[in-house]
């Protein structure tokens, strides 16, 4: 009997307006861990205010924290990983996290070009929709905060040829982009599981030795 390979994580990145896949970036390997950290958004933050003790101006802040190994030599040898470019390493992988951080080079020269024209008021370039894939009950949609890259080994051209990635990423809730949005509707699907995973939970009062109930 065949054993299923195991899910890979990784990240989608979407277009913004029309939500076409733009990228699709696995991890090459599974994390061993990884650090949520959720931050509630309580409104009571003094000592005394008892109207406001218990509600939430919103969904928790939540940040992921992921530490993602990559090895060109183990993904070029891979079935399941598309092989980088001969003779560039791990550019290419890297350069597609890259991109979730950094408008593009048309991007900015538009940019240049409106200002050249004398408009004072220019929108801010829109980056890709970042979305965190891990597993079905997961597919997050995310901000970048920080992508931290070491590079361990290199190749004869100086390429890395081994890397860590730290990414720390926060979910984006309805608060940030509004029910309409793709974002939105993903991170509604995120949190309505959650909330059907929650209420499997049957424990009873006595279990922890709670008198009322």
């Amino acid at each position: 009997m065949t054993t299923p390979a195991p899910r890979r994580g990784g990240f989608v990145f979407l277009d913004p307006e029309q939500g076409q896949v733009l990228r699709v970036m696995p991890f090459q390997y599974n994390p061993d861990s990884i650090t949520r950290t959720l931050q509630p958004r309580g409104i009571g933050a003094d000592a005394g205010d008892r109207l406001e003790a218990l509600r939430l101006q919103g969904p928790a802040r939540e940040t992921f924290r992921i530490d993602a190994e990559f090895d060109a030599v183990d993904q070029a040898a891979s079935k399941t990983m598309s092989a980088p470019p001969t003779g560039s390493g791990l550019s290419a992988t890297l350069a597609a996290l890259e991109s979730a951080v950094t408008p593009t080079s048309a991007q900015l020269t538009r940019q240049n070009d409106l200002a050249g024209q004398g408009i004072l008021e220019i929108a801010p370039v829109q980056a890709p929709l970042s979305v965190l894939v891990l597993g079905p009950r997961r597919v997050l949609p995310v901000r970048m905060l920080d992508i931290d890259v070491t590079e361990e080994a290199y190749d004869g051209e100086l390429n890395p040829i081994r890397a860590r990635v730290t990414l720390t990423v926060r979910v984006l809730t309805v608060d940030d982009v509004g029910f309409g949005h793709k974002a939105g509707g993903l991170y509604l699907q995120y949190q309505q599981g959650r909330e059907r995973l929650a209420a499997t939970v049957a424990n009873g009062p006595a279990t922890v030795g709670y008198p009322g109930g």
